[in-house]
Order: structure tokens, then C-alpha cells, then sequence
């Protein structure tokens, strides 16, 4: 793995709202669903959905509504939740 792959591994596993969103974000997911989902604050949520985003690990969907996003995670997230179920994160 490259040091930029480890990097973004690291940034995920200091968090287990991180990891978790990614992995509830297989399918499309708006951030009230994911609230449910996780019982997180919707503020958790939200700072948590702007983090993996700006990683690119998530996008949105349909990013010129302003109500009922919905993100999804990218090939990247999928290659990064890949090897943290390897190394059992």
C-alpha cells in the first residue's frame, strides 16, 4: 500500500462514526437515514459526512438540492473499507 493509502486508513479508523457511515453508504443514503441508522446527532452525522467527503471516499448524489442528499460511497471508500476489513477495523 502507499503512504497516502495508510494516511487515509488512519483518518478513518480514529473514528468509529467514520467507519461506520462508509460502510451504511454501499447504497444511497440521506444524512437524516444515516442519523437513524447510527443514532448519532445529526451534527455527528453531517461533520462526518463533510470529512469523508473532502477525503473522497463519499459524494453526493444530487448536490444541487438543498434537502434529501444523498451520498454514496466511491470506488476510493470502497478500496479503503476493503483493506480495513483486511487488517479487521
Amino acid at each position: 500500500m502507499k503512504e497516502s493509502e495508510w494516511n487515509i486508513i488512519s483518518f478513518v479508523v480514529r473514528s468509529k462514526h467514520r467507519k461506520k457511515i462508509l460502510e451504511l453508504l454501499t447504497a444511497p443514503k440521506t444524512p437524516t437515514k444515516l442519523k437513524t441508522e447510527t443514532e448519532l446527532h445529526f451534527n455527528a452525522v453531517s461533520r462526518v459526512i463533510l470529512e469523508l467527503e473532502k477525503k473522497g471516499l463519499i459524494k453526493c448524489l444530487n448536490p444541487t438540492q438543498k434537502l434529501s442528499r444523498f451520498y454514496q460511497i466511491t470506488n476510493k471508500g470502497k478500496e479503503i473499507l476493503v483493506k480495513l476489513n483486511k487488517l479487521s477495523y
